[in-house]
């Protein structure tokens, strides 16, 4: 509601910025940017419409009307162009297809605090110089650069020297303790930015846009590569490099990794620092948001500040009464309170969820020290705008829709406006309270405000958030509620505050971890409660629209009789199912892994799943970033996972699918002494085995029992699977290679299949043409990584393919790939289907 208090500019504001938003939401749905030029014409046509606008329309009621609805179509136009104009001169700098793949001497920065684990660092460069074969050469301003150990054992692996002498090994050259500002002459190989894409899995493309960062590469450090040199030590980065030594000291002051990556985490906001095992209890009770430096975080942080700087503001009147009479105690702290979190984020990284936290809370300072009195609407579309106009890909992320409806839902229930009330009423009110207050007046004033108004804003918030978590994540903690109810004032202000304190006097990080220790028992045993967490299928725009409205309305301020509607709405949401193929039909979802193996079989009732992927490195692997969110969101419940062979490229994924789907059972080739076999009894595949679901036939044809009492490499046992339905068939091979074909063909073994999984990802050693010519494919999958460095599929493999007129999809041009038997001429690529112009375009096969 407008009221007479309201700056006359109100009127319009709330169509400038919706109208801006919008627009730059709109821009992000292109897959292909338009020509600068373009973009530059709409935004100043729009300028001079609005100018025209602004002149014609008159201040009766409907001059209004229409002058707000020309407003709202003219800033849409704003933000549409200035986003694309933005993103255009960003593209501009990408990296030459020339340059991929190419050894390019680099010297420059190393920018930021490098990120560690097992398998070695990853860190972000800035260019100075760069040469190619003695000549200069252009790259974009920023690399994202890995330093791998172990890379005597790559360099064998590329140059195809299997057998490489163990004094390689001896030679490789480990990562340096890098350190921000360093400047360093270095040997890299580059390719453009280049990540999986899966039906609702993670946009790496899109993480990598939005950081300014246009190449990833590694460093070339064999040993017959150049060593990286050390030129100089720099100082252009000095909060960098504290937080490195922060980091640094919190691991060698605490023994425990585990608790000490959490405290460092919370310190300097290092999120790789936390182990996955403690990531997946965060998830599981709902308090990931608390364990990095996350909105709430600095938020939390710029209320104390700004109660410790109004504070000591009024108090000063004892010594400098024009001080405040010059600036008043509350605008005092209000802009104290933003500089400090602003110091704060920067130290924490200025990661994009701690900048949009920043620009929310100056948009909202600036309008509450403007002396009028803004509608709570105007105030949380402005802090969305400003947001928007600094980063207008954060549109893309789960943080800022999350982060913006928490808020506007806490000023739509009322509780932002009794939260602001209640904290000028406590300003008014504190200079008279009794000396003895002065000695912990922040502490205590933020604990009682966190119990008193905790329990009902969690409670609402939660309410509000449930179907929006489910419409992003698929999944949502059932006892959040009551373990954010502990878990955000304990972090917030007692584990954040002993974490900071340690910066001053190193033991209070052993009290730090201590906290977190005992947290870490109470939320451990929440997850073990049953059904501590639910997942449900991916619900379309439509029902997840439905059911944010249903959260919304649950929260608002109405009476019970309407807010209970709100239930109606949430079903869509809680309720949906995808579908399945009809009886007598199957389907295969290709996913994309990388170099790796891993596909989903589903029959009208019943799921298989091949192969599970790479393991990237301890912390991570393709089955929790590909395929247990896959699963979450089309609603699986897979009754049989078939682990091919032992290859990590195969079975690294395992450990996580295994533990999303308890029920499933382990078909695999794998020894009885196996580690996979302590998570999950595996039955050997044994060609013979058969079986049917839903109309569908399966049969195991290798390998043969007497196989397992013959030592074999890995890759001469793989499982092969085939399925059919009568009219259509599929044939899923693994890693086998020539003699196994051989074998197979010389056998008689029905290999006749409509879809082949490529063997060995297009090796030189598979693909005979002999076995080609049994199966007779009219699609090939081939699950390969983008410049892998075993050059899968090779180019005699494929030309053996397109002699016989077969398709190959390769999964590093499709992304994910779905086929159907109800429509075999059909291949769904996600790649292709889901487009935007910031992901990676490849316009031949690698």
């Amino acid at each position: 509601m407008i009221s007479a208090a309201t700056p006359p500019g109100a009127r319009l504001l709330g169509p400038v910025l919706l109208g801006f938003v919008a627009g730059a939401a709109l821009q992000l749905q292109q897959r292909g940017l338009w020509d600068a030029g373009g973009y530059a014409g709409i935004a100043g046509a729009a300028t001079v419409l609005a100018g025209l606008v602004a002149a014609v329309t008159s201040p009766a009621k409907a001059a209004w009307s229409a002058r707000s609805l020309a407003t709202l179509v003219l800033a849409l136009a704003a933000g549409f162009a200035l986003t694309g104009l933005r993103a255009a001169a960003f593209q501009s700098g990408a990296l030459a297809p020339a340059l991929e793949g190419r050894d390019i001497v680099v010297t420059g920065r190393v920018l930021a605090m490098p990120l560690r684990s097992d398998d070695g660092l990853r860190f972000r460069f800035a260019v100075e110089s760069a040469r190619l074969d003695g000549q200069p050469v252009v790259l974009p301003p920023q690399l994202y650069l890995g330093w791998y150990a172990g890379f005597g054992s790559r360099e064998a692996v590329e140059t195809e020297s299997l057998d490489a002498p163990a004094a390689l090994l001896a030679l490789q050259r480990q990562p340096q303790n890098l350190r921000a500002g360093e400047s360093w002459r270095m040997t890299v190989r580059l390719k453009a930015p280049h990540g999986n894409s899966n039906p609702h899995g993670f946009d790496y493309e899109l993480w990598l846009w939005e950081q300014g960062l246009q190449a990833t590469g590694y460093v070339r450090a064999g040993p017959r590569d150049v060593p990286p040199q050390l030129l100089a030590d720099g100082w252009r980065h000095p909060v960098e490099r504290a937080r490195q030594w922060m980091r640094d000291a919190v691991y060698a002051r605490v023994n425990d990794r585990q608790l000490a990556g959490v405290v460092a985490a919370l310190l300097v906001g290092d999120q790789n620092a936390i182990e996955r095992a403690d990531w997946d209890v965060f998830r599981a009770t709902g308090v990931a948001h608390l364990m990095s430096i996350s909105g709430l975080h600095i938020t939390m942080f710029a209320w104390l500040a700004a109660q410790a700087v109004g504070w000591l503001w009024r108090r000063s009147a004892r010594w400098s009464l024009a001080l405040c009479l010059a600036v008043p105690a509350a605008s005092a702290a209000a802009w104290g309170g933003l500089l400090l979190a602003a110091a704060y984020a920067l130290f924490s990284g200025w990661g994009v969820p701690a900048q949009r936290t920043v620009w929310m809370l100056a948009a909202v300072v600036l309008l509450r020290q403007s002396g009028k009195r803004w509608p709570w609407p105007q105030v949380w579309l402005l802090a969305m705008a400003v947001v928007v106009a600094l980063d207008p890909w954060a549109l893309l992320q789960a943080g800022f829709w999350l982060s913006f409806v928490a808020v506007g839902v806490l000023f739509a229930s009322n509780s932002g406006a009794a939260r602001a009330h209640g904290e000028r009423a406590g300003g008014q009110n504190d200079s008279q309270a009794p000396r003895w207050t002065v000695l912990l007046p922040v502490w205590l004033g933020a604990a009682a405000a966190s119990v008193l108004r905790s329990a009902r804003e969690q409670w609402v918030v939660t309410l509000a958030l449930t179907p929006l978590s489910l419409l992003l994540f698929n999944q949502v903690s059932l006892v959040g509620l009551l373990a954010n109810g502990l878990a955000i004032p304990w972090v917030t202000l007692l584990v954040t505050p002993l974490t900071m304190l340690g910066v001053l006097w190193a033991p209070f990080w052993d009290l730090a971890a201590a906290a977190v220790a005992a947290l870490m028992v109470f939320l451990q045993w929440l997850a073990r409660w049953p059904l501590a967490s639910i997942s449900v299928a991916a619900a379309p725009l439509w029902a997840a629209v439905a059911g944010v409205a249903g959260g919304l309305l649950l929260a608002m301020r109405l009476p019970w009789h309407w807010r209970v509607l709100g239930l109606p709405l949430l079903l869509p949401v809680l309720l949906w199912q995808p579908l399945r193929p009809p009886a007598g039909e199957f389907e295969l979802i290709a996913a994309d892994v990388g170099q790796g193996n891993a596909l989903l079989v589903r029959t009208a009732g019943h799921t298989l799943v091949y192969d599970s992927g790479p393991r990237f490195s301890r912390e991570s692997d393709a089955g929790h970033r590909v395929l247990v969110p896959l699963l979450r969101a089309l609603g699986e419940r897979v009754d049989t996972l078939m682990l091919s062979h032992r290859d990590s490229d195969h079975i690294g994924g395992a450990p996580a699918v295994l533990a999303m789907q308890p029920q499933a059972a382990l078909l695999s080739s794998i020894e009885d002494g196996h580690e996979l076999q302590a998570l999950r009894p595996a039955t050997r595949c044994v060609a013979g085995q058969r079986w049917q679901w839903d109309g569908v036939d399966f049969e195991v044809l290798h390998p043969a029992t007497g196989d397992y009492a013959t030592p074999a490499r890995s890759n001469a046992m793989s499982c092969v699977l085939r399925l059919s339905n009568g009219s259509r068939s599929a044939l899923l091979a693994g890693d086998i290679e020539l003699a196994q074909e051989q074998r197979l063909v010389a056998a008689g073994a029905p290999l006749r299949a409509d879809v082949l999984l490529v063997p060995h990802h297009g090796s030189k050693t598979s693909s005979s043409a002999a076995f080609l010519d049994a199966v007779q494919p009219t699609l090939a999958l081939a699950q390969a990584g983008y410049r892998n460095r075993f050059g899968h599929p090779a180019p005699p493999v494929l030309a053996r393919y397109r002699e016989r007129g077969i398709a190959v999809v390769t999964s590093s041009l499709c992304g994910a790939a779905t086929w159907a038997s109800q429509h075999p001429a059909e291949i769904h690529c996600q790649r292709q289907a889901a487009l935007r112009y910031w992901q990676h375009r490849m316009d031949a096969a690698p």
